[in-house]
């Protein structure tokens, strides 16, 4: 069943990209999310989430939230020390990922109790996508961060919200979505695409530095004469302008 946009609050969303070099050349951490949950159910992602009022408001919020998410599920916190430093494995903040989950630790409050501040400054902002009018019973407004992943920590999937990680190097990804063995969803693939033109994390992190606020993507569902869904359209496709929301 069709629903009208006033029957689907658009949720502020968080979500980021943990780059990292290797030999074979650039490579991100993707996650798959659990088949039982109600959004993007069996799909890789990066890790990410919604934006919690204990995030903050604004710019700020988002990227909390990313910080967040990205702990919860990905296990790697992104808190720097008083001289700059990432935290490593085996530093005592690391041991409250459950505590950040559940909701019963803030992790504003908990870096601050171990002299540690949230690296909110090494989070560029490189994407901007808003789930699509229409069938969707869950719409997000969702801001896309990318960040070099702390070297000293080792990221490890929740088992609850996500099954499986991966490190996989964005082209891969890309090719195995076409030949059909990845679910990805179409912010996943820009971004993947995006990062596949880039051949290290210094020059992936200077074209995301270099975007500032990007322009805002706002898919639209396309159906045939009989009203089943045929498709989507994309700001940069001709007909997108002169096609009904």
């Amino acid at each position: 069943m069709r629903m009208t946009e006033a029957e689907v609050q658009i949720r502020p969303a968080a979500t980021v990209m943990l780059l990292r070099d290797t030999a074979d050349g650039l490579e991100v951490f993707m996650l798959r999310r659990n088949t039982a949950m109600a959004f993007a159910a069996g799909m890789y992602v990066f890790p990410g989430g919604r934006v919690d009022d204990a995030d903050g408001a604004g710019d700020e919020g988002f990227v909390v939230a990313a910080i967040r998410e990205c702990y919860e599920e990905a296990g790697i916190l992104l808190a720097v020390d008083a001289d700059g430093c990432m935290v490593s494995d085996g530093h005592p903040v690391l041991a409250h990922r459950e505590g950040v989950h559940d909701g019963t630790v803030d992790v504003r409050v908990l870096v601050e109790e171990h002299g540690l501040r949230l690296a909110t400054d090494q989070l560029p902002w490189v994407a901007h996508w808003i789930t699509p009018k229409g069938e969707a019973a869950r719409r997000f407004d969702t801001r896309f961060f990318m960040v070099a992943s702390p070297a000293g920590q080792s990221s490890h999937h929740d088992d609850t919200e996500s099954v499986a990680s991966m490190w996989v190097r964005p082209p891969v990804a890309v090719a195995d979505f076409l030949a059909g063995n990845l679910q990805l969803m179409p912010p996943t693939i820009w971004c993947l695409r995006e990062l596949a033109e880039y051949s290290d994390v210094a020059s992936a992190m200077a074209w995301g530095r270099s975007i500032g606020a990007p322009d805002c993507v706002l898919p639209k569902l396309v159906y045939d004469t009989e009203g089943q869904f045929a498709g989507l359209l994309f700001p940069w496709d001709d007909a997108y302008a002169s096609n009904a929301d």
